[in-house]
């Protein structure tokens, strides 16, 4: 019997092959019909027992699209505060104590953007760092309690005000202390505002000291509705289980997004709610959309890296994504049957409650679905048959849908393939599906998924060898310039009222105090623009300095660091002060001088700029006259060139220009 059973399962794979016209090649599996239970394990799908956890969604931080691609069901956004919080700096809604804007950045249009395609998708906002002017002084958020809750409730009520977008999740201080007396002041000021719909998730960080701190504090526990950790590695622990509250993994992922992204990411949707009991997952990040030298490149759930090209790359991720959230929604529940396959590998289900059951089963292997973080130990996947047994309400199930995705060789890789439907005869309450290492099933009773198709991107293009800024917008959709990459300050578009000529729009670096850090911030600003490939070049700015004495400026070429290591960036730096002086230096922090010297300079007075690199040699010149000739560079060969202040100072750049020669 078993060996006719076989023999049937090769003629099915067989047909399947061809039913796929060719192109799903080893991808049309053997979707057997009776139980081949000697040949692997058997797995029960029942919900006459009662059902598991609610599901929370699958997102992404800073968003959806129903069936379509990867159909997010949460969008995390930051709420900007002046700092470096990876790869730059996003601009906060409050520079200044009586300064408020919510029109700043692109997290608003994002979330727009992402309710326009799935107008319920869940919004969350975290802040990284905040403005300078809540520490009073510290570089902690937590001096004034109410007035940090004050900013933070500010965005919320902003967000709805002028943008029509209810925020559903706020969070504390990303993967940093917490303060048990702040989160309780942030409930009653949102109570306060008639913000009761408003929940909190808690801490951002690890599983501890939060849990621990909810079971010893009842009014703690009361007003914290999620616990998120960030990369969990698929585990939660007792005392956050003990809280009974809804258990998320609040950031995951942020893995070089290839087909080993792709397997970590398949392999933690499942396996978080199956060792963790956590009903969300939100990878770090939505897009790659920063320059891929930047730290973490190419570490979101697709690459969009190119904006003057306009060349895009749809990467795996998103159509693993689109395994689990094409097919579920928040409110479905998991079932309390799930678990690992024998021979490596997860299976989870899923329903609506109405008759609907959705399946994903993953085999990702050990070498294809290592995660940036934590370490994962060994295990094995190897070829087994599986046997799936419909118990319950859905044992009447005529049929199910197919969904597949093979990682791994071209010749053998497919992604969010259709098969053919798997139809259950009178009687049969079972199937068995073949499974190879780095395959992942959906089996649905959803008719409803697409793999979405678009136009073929344009060609991938490197940044312009020319590009100019004269930074003349009167009304920017967007605050900041494009290309340009703040990685420590915040550079705006400016309109120079006391400058009706030339320079009456300008960009002007904003900041004029430290923020609260999240990283370690350089003590100058900077914003870096440009192909990181780039060698031998001119670069030329006008430059205004707004502080008397103290302030001064600077463009840079070959500046080799960015995101949380731009404290160390080298480069080559030419700077000026309004004290009377020039300085050439390495690096941005200032140490290593190359060259220095008297110029006539002051402040709150336009200076043109030029910087030329070439080989192992610089000069520089003031107002189109040679300043410092030949000054030797031997390091670095290459980087971005950049803009910026010598502390964090008011001062403006206009007309910038840059030329690469190589």
């Amino acid at each position: 019997m078993a060996e006719t059973l076989l023999q049937a399962s090769r003629q099915r794979r067989a047909k399947a092959m061809t039913a796929a016209a060719g192109s799903a090649g080893r991808a049309a599996v053997s979707l057997l019909l009776c139980a081949l239970l000697a040949l692997g394990g058997a797995y029960v799908l029942d919900d006459s027992e009662g059902l598991g956890r609610e599901f929370d969604g699958i997102g992404a931080v800073s968003g959806g699209g129903p069936n379509f691609g990867a159909s997010l069901h949460i969008l995390k956004v930051e709420i900007g505060g002046d700092g470096q919080t990876t790869d730059g700096t996003e601009p906060s809604h409050m520079h200044y104590a009586l300064d408020e804007n919510y029109f700043r950045g692109y997290e608003w249009w994002l979330m727009k953007e992402a309710k326009k395609r799935n107008p319920n998708i869940t919004l969350m906002g975290l802040p990284w760092s905040f403005p300078g002017w809540l520490g009073k002084g510290f570089n902690w958020p937590y001096v004034n309690l109410q007035l940090t809750a004050y900013y933070v409730v500010s965005w919320i009520v902003g967000a709805k005000y002028y943008h029509d977008l209810d925020i559903d999740y706020i969070g504390i201080w990303n993967e940093r202390t917490f303060d048990s007396d702040y989160i309780k002041v942030l409930r009653r000021m949102l109570n306060y505002q008639g913000l009761q719909q408003v929940k909190i998730i808690a801490s951002d960080n690890l599983w501890e000291p939060i849990a621990a701190s909810m079971l010893l504090d009842p009014e703690l526990l009361k007003v914290i509705d999620v616990i998120g950790a960030h990369y969990p590695g698929t585990h939660t622990v007792k005392d956050a289980r003990l809280t009974e509250k809804k258990l998320w993994s609040s950031e995951d992922f942020s893995t070089l997004n290839n087909d080993v992204g792709a397997g970590c990411w398949a392999r933690v949707l499942n396996q978080n709610y199956i060792n963790g009991y956590m009903t969300s997952t939100i990878a770090w990040n939505l897009v790659a959309s920063y320059y891929e030298q930047l730290p973490y490149g190419r570490c979101g759930l697709m690459t969009a890296q190119e904006p003057w090209s306009g060349h895009y790359v749809v990467e795996s991720p998103i159509w693993i994504s689109a395994h689990t959230t094409q097919f579920t929604q928040p409110g479905w529940y998991y079932l309390k049957t799930v678990g690992h396959l024998e021979k490596g590998g997860s299976y989870v289900a899923l329903t609506d409650g109405l008759g609907n059951l959705t399946i994903i089963i993953e085999t990702m292997s050990h070498k294809h679905s290592k995660c940036i973080r934590p370490f994962l130990p060994y295990f094995n996947v190897s070829r087994q048959y599986a046997t799936f047994i419909l118990k319950g309400s859905f044992s009447e199930i005529p049929g199910l849908q197919v969904w597949y995705t093979k990682l791994g060789k071209p010749s053998e890789r497919f992604l969010f393939k259709q098969l053919d439907s798997l139809w259950l005869p009178n009687g049969s309450d079972s199937f068995t599906l073949e499974l190879q290492a780095d395959e992942l099933f959906t089996l649905t009773t959803l008719t409803t998924g697409t793999k979405g198709s678009y136009p073929l991107p344009p060609k991938s293009q490197p940044f312009p060898r020319i590009y100019k800024d004269d930074f003349n917008v009167d009304y920017p959709f967007f605050t900041e310039a494009p290309n340009f990459a703040d990685q420590t300050g915040v550079f705006e578009y400016f309109t120079n009222m006391e400058d009706p000529g030339e320079h009456r729009f300008t960009l002007r670096q904003v900041l004029n105090q430290r923020p609260i850090t999240w990283a370690a911030d350089a003590y100058n600003t900077i914003s870096v623009i440009g192909d990181y490939k780039w060698s031998n070049v001119t670069i030329k700015c006008d430059v205004y300095i707004e502080t008397p004495q103290t302030g001064g400026v600077f463009i840079a070429g070959r500046v080799n660091k960015g995101g949380i290591l731009i404290r160390s960036a080298r480069g080559v730096f030419f700077w000026i002060f309004a004290n009377g002086t020039y300085r050439v230096t390495g690096d941005l922090a200032g140490w290593m001088i190359y060259a220095l010297g008297q110029a006539d300079i002051r402040a709150k007075k336009w200076y043109t700029l030029t910087l030329t690199i070439k080989g192992h040699f610089s000069s520089g010149m003031l107002n189109g006259k040679p300043l410092w000739t030949n000054v030797p560079v031997n390091f670095p060969k290459n980087g971005w060139a950049a803009i910026g202040t010598h502390f964090f100072e008011f001062a403006q750049f206009d007309n910038f220009y840059v030329e690469a020669m190589g």
